[in-house]
């Protein structure tokens, strides 16, 4: 028996193998661009290959050129997401709380005459307290550093991973992790766009989300009754 009979067949990865997630192959063999999930009209960008949760490539300006500017967006989208949320929470509870903790405690209130709390648009940052900004800025400071550092670790498995689990909450399964993962960066999302809505509503209308809306903030009868005060119900 020669060699050429013996020799084992070579696997040889298809071209278009490397580009499938920007490609569309059709049942006669032909290929054409992916359109974009999100923009039906626009191709899909190569690098937006749906291996990221809520990957619906949408990437209109071309920001991500390749798989690294990609990882380095969605870690900043992840950090964004999550401090959007946290903000999306204490906006309306510092309107509903902060007068009442200011006379226990005997402190000047932060929130403005209209129930508003500071912000570049609504002003009076400057009533905040130099040590909690200090105190901000170090934390945030710490968590970067720290994140940083995990990146160089092999439990690293995703941009915004901290391995932050205090009480066991992320799945073991892949399913279950992604399901996950596409709730935090959905739910991020929407609260980026919440905060947003925030500061324009009351900059315009003068007066705290809560007491504008405080049907989302409020027991119903708490609502029914400042409806009726605003003139809203007769």
């Amino acid at each position: 028996m020669s060699a050429e009979d013996t020799e084992e067949p070579v696997d040889v990865a298809s071209p278009l193998e490397s580009t499938e997630a920007a490609v569309d192959i059709s049942s006669d063999g032909s290929a054409s661009m992916k359109m974009s999930q999100s923009l039906p009209f626009m191709e899909n960008p190569s690098v937006l290959t749906g291996e990221l949760a809520g990957d619906v490539g949408f990437d209109p300006l071309g920001f991500a050129k390749t798989s690294e500017d990609l990882m380095n967006y969605r870690e900043a989208e992840v950090k964004h997401a999550r401090l959007a949320m946290l903000a999306a929470a204490g906006w309306p509870m510092s309107e509903l709380l902060d007068k009442k903790l200011a006379l226990a405690f005997g402190m000047a209130p932060l929130v403005d005459g209209s129930d508003r709390v500071p912000s570049l648009l609504n002003g009076g940052l400057g009533k905040v307290s130099i040590g909690y900004w200090l105190g901000c800025l170090g934390l945030a400071a710490a968590v970067d550093l720290y994140g940083t550092s995990r990146k160089s670790s092999l439990e690293y498995a995703q941009p915004g991973d901290l391995g932050f689990d205090p009480l066991g909450l992320y799945p073991e399964d892949k399913e279950g992790q992604l399901r996950m993962q596409l709730a935090e960066i959905k739910n991020g999302r929407l609260a980026m766009i919440a905060i947003f809505g925030f500061a324009v509503q009351e900059f315009v209308t003068k007066m705290g989300v809560v007491d504008e809306t405080p049907a989302f903030f409020m027991p119903a009868s708490a609502a029914l009754k400042m409806y009726t005060n605003q003139g809203y119900i007769q």
